[in-house]
């Protein structure tokens, strides 16, 4: 991907550049109740259920939080609340970016329009956006598209909204499962995947791998 200057860079938003913090809110949650090791079981499986929840027909994310929230609660026998999940639900336009975030991104926008794609509500997103601390040509949202990454109708969305194809944008994430394994079969070649230490490395995808968004300008020449 030498040098590759793309017509748009399209980024996830949340866990790539906002410092996604679900698991934070479920130790606040349940961290007094639960050893370490359960409490370890427990962020995973809320992930693990968040991911079950957006596979299907798209729903408001405040269900995706109540249900996944619910289901852990329910397989780690915790007594599940509903005031919980509004309040993790709530958190969200809250969240900032990761340190490295601000000053990779502004540079890279002097040069190349930045593009969100992200699994957020419509009211939701624009806090999350103003604290990026740096200009987006456009803001897409799940629920605008109507489905969730990984479905490939929230991509196909995008493109549609960008009047471009897959060979015209450099992606950028640090989620195989929600991104980059549907970018690679959608044919979208020029890939980044940022290292946040989500999920392990899968070369098979075929990225360029940043630890942070500071290596991106690099990435394209800048």
């Amino acid at each position: 991907m030498s040098q590759f200057r793309p017509k748009y860079v399209t980024f996830d938003c949340h866990g790539t550049l906002i410092n996604f913090q679900m698991a934070e809110a479920a130790r606040d949650l349940y961290g007094s109740i639960l050893d370490e090791a359960r409490m370890k079981e427990f962020i995973k499986n809320f992930a693990a259920y968040r991911l079950d929840e957006i596979m299907g027909d798209w729903k408001p994310y405040a269900e995706v939080v109540h249900n996944s929230l619910e289901r852990s609660c329910k397989r780690n026998n915790v007594v599940f609340r509903d005031e919980d999940a509004r309040m993790v639900y709530e958190r969200v336009p809250t969240w900032g970016p990761h340190p490295d975030v601000p000053a990779g991104l502004a540079k890279v926008a002097r040069e190349i329009p930045l593009v969100i794609l992200s699994n957020a509500m419509n009211d939701q997103i624009p806090s999350n956006v103003a604290k990026l601390g740096a200009p987006f040509h456009a803001v897409y949202t799940a629920e605008q598209a109507q489905a969730y990454k990984p479905r490939f109708q929230a991509f196909e969305y995008m493109f549609d909204m960008l009047g471009c194809g897959p060979e015209d944008i450099l992606h950028c994430s640090s989620s195989f499962r929600y991104d980059l394994m549907s970018a690679h079969d959608l044919g979208i070649r020029n890939k980044v995947w940022v290292n946040r230490g989500h999920e392990p490395a899968n070369p098979y995808y075929g990225y360029v791998e940043i630890s942070d968004i500071s290596g991106l300008p690099g990435v394209v020449g800048l």
